[in-house]
């Protein structure tokens, strides 16, 4: 695996969305920002063509995707293993789109996040971890997760770091409206 490899673009990106249901949701301290993070890099893909695929835990028991992000994704693969490799045929899907970085956000990062992350990182993709774009109930939990994601090979960054690097110039035909996005992440950061 070369350094070359480990840069994203938006033509050899995969975005994925873990678990982010109302009912586990409730449990994070930091569901708003999860969210909103989260939605600001679905966003920033559907501007930049990259292609997205989404998972839900068993969601008889804990319930959809939330609202603010089920509109901006198609069908969640439902799964009752922790790893979104283990939800049918999601591991060939993202195989079949030959695109080698896959950007993870949701949750819990040290549970489904980081099981779906080893899984890929053994299939020989490469992973990225926007830390603002993951959550867990407890922060030690997401800390100790993120450390051993990248002793793994798992890219650490943040999910404004990722739409910059997906637009790569400032010539890009969408710079500005991914620009706009950050401007309104940051507005509801507070910042």
């Amino acid at each position: 695996m070369t350094k070359a490899t480990k840069r994203l673009r938006s033509d050899n990106s995969v975005l994925v969305v873990i678990d982010v249901q109302e009912k586990l949701l409730a449990k994070i301290p930091t569901a708003a920002a999860l969210v909103r993070t989260a939605g600001f890099l679905l966003d920033a893909a559907g501007l930049l063509g990259v292609p997205v695929r989404a998972t839900e835990q068993y969601p008889q028991g804990l319930g959809p995707t939330v609202p603010e992000l089920a509109g901006r994704l198609s069908r969640p693969a439902a799964k009752t293993a922790f790893s979104c490799c283990g939800a049918g045929t999601f591991l060939e899907e993202l195989e079949m789109l030959q695109r080698p970085n896959v950007v993870l956000v949701g949750m819990e990062t040290h549970v489904c996040v980081m099981q779906t992350a080893l899984d890929l990182i053994a299939a020989g993709l490469h992973v990225f971890l926007p830390v603002d774009a993951l959550a867990t109930r407890f922060p030690v939990d997401h800390d100790t997760a993120l450390r051993r994601l990248e002793y793994a090979g798992a890219v650490p960054t943040t999910a404004e770091a990722v739409a910059f690097e997906w637009v790569c110039d400032a010539s890009h035909p969408q710079f500005k409206a991914v620009s706009k996005l950050v401007i309104d992440l940051a507005a509801g950061r507070g910042q």
